[in-house]
């Protein structure tokens, strides 16, 4: 009987390329497993393309509603943001995917597991760390390292070794990017010089650019529960249709579309064009909420986790103490972080319209300028006083020494 090889399957031209290639090179049966974060019709007739690829089997395995309630929603809690600017798309998606092809991989009591990352990306630290975690005993094939055996260099040479292996099939190469429920991933191509202007008319899928989004803005209202979106105008629904609706807004409007370089795990830089517009309303409705509720103290920490965590989720630690311990901090914040937020979409801006919470901390009373029972203005004179108080002795230091050193230039001269 054959050992098996779990293959994360996405039906393009490298993992079909890695079917035969799989076969031919360890004598393997393949387990084509398909992870669905929310692809659309990219999954669309995969299984008659892995069984003509030779395939012993095919998973489609639906994992969005696991993504979007365990993978982006503590992400958006503790509003995480690699480099200021990215909001983690892939790199969240990457830890949810490892973790079902080890449960394949355990179901079909396979050997190893192959991904089809290239050995330059992140993609290969975070499926690799995470399978390493959950399951060290399993072998991890990744064929683009692997030089000495795996000789393809280019398309055109897997297109050909797919076409020696009888497998004669149309990929696309007019386009690079990849998709989940949350985000769109542009790299490659025109993009890998960073001085072409992106053709955003040519690239962009899920978003209009704000200069053609509609001349009328649109007002947005959503609401939270305990740092949880849980309706948008009105009507309840799950996180990932939430996120589904957001990025119908968001793209109508020219929401969430950045083209950054980041600086890769392994060390070089990369150019990429991100669409993420129902993300990007998502975090500033939840910052927008939230901003009201937290105290300074607690909000200046969690400032400082958020950046650890993106950190920690692009370099695909997900699976470890220090992202549960980060997270868990993050989930004692959102304990009062429910209410009602209002926005408003135009031409790439989402603009605040009001927010309510039972648990507010904004006093109105205590903000106005007229006085309240709670503030006494001669209270600020003591207040500062104890709060300058370092500023003053150093200063009086100075004074001091400024006039020592006078008295002693003064000596020397007489």
């Amino acid at each position: 009987m054959k050992e098996k090889v779990v293959l994360a399957y996405s039906g393009g031209l490298d993992t079909t390329a890695i079917i035969p290639w799989l076969k031919e090179t360890f004598n393997y049966d393949v387990i084509c497993c398909c992870i669905d974060c929310g692809q659309g019709e990219e999954l669309d007739g995969l299984e008659e393309r892995a069984k003509l690829s030779g395939a012993a089997k095919l998973y489609i395995e639906d994992i969005v509603d696991d993504f979007a309630d365990n993978y982006i929603v503590p992400c958006v809690q503790a509003h995480a943001v690699y480099e200021d600017e990215y909001l983690l798309g892939t790199s969240m998606a990457r830890p949810a995917i490892a973790k079902r092809l080890v449960e394949i991989a355990r179901k079909e009591n396979a050997v190893a597991i192959c991904h089809g990352a290239t050995g330059k990306g992140n993609d290969q630290i975070r499926f690799e760390l995470g399978i390493t975690a959950l399951a060290p005993d399993i072998k991890i094939i990744a064929p683009w390292r692997m030089t000495d055996i795996w000789t393809m260099q280019s398309r055109e040479d897997e297109i050909d070794y797919c076409k020696a292996h009888g497998i004669d099939l149309p990929f696309d190469a007019k386009h690079s990017y990849s998709r989940d429920l949350w985000h769109i991933s542009h790299e490659g191509l025109e993009l890998e010089d960073p001085s072409n202007e992106p053709n955003y008319d040519d690239l962009l899928v899920m978003s209009t650019t704000p200069e053609k989004a509609p001349d009328k803005a649109e007002y947005v209202t959503m609401t939270f529960e305990k740092g949880v979106p849980k309706s948008i105008n009105g009507e309840e629904m799950k996180v990932s249709d939430i996120i589904r609706k957001l990025n119908e807004l968001g793209g109508k409007h020219g929401i969430g579309i950045i083209d950054i370089v980041e600086n890769r795990v392994v060390g070089m830089k990369s150019r990429g064009v991100y669409e993420t517009p129902g993300g990007t309303i998502l975090y500033a409705a939840h910052q927008q909420l939230e901003e009201l509720i937290l105290d300074r103290a607690t909000a200046e920490v969690k400032k400082e986790m958020a950046d650890k965590l993106a950190q920690i989720v692009y370099e695909g630690k997900w699976f470890t103490p220090l992202r549960e311990a980060i997270q868990a901090f993050v989930e004692s914040t959102q304990e009062y972080v429910t209410g009602e937020v209002k926005f408003k979409l135009y031409k790439g801006t989402i603009t605040k319209a009001g927010t309510t919470s039972p648990y507010s901390l904004y006093s109105e009373s205590l903000a106005s300028f007229t006085t309240g029972d709670l503030y006494d203005h001669h209270d600020a004179s003591g207040f500062i006083n104890l709060f300058g108080l370092p500023l003053k002795v150093r200063a009086m230091m100075q004074a001091s020494q400024i006039s020592a050193d006078e008295l002693c230039e003064a000596s020397l001269r007489n």
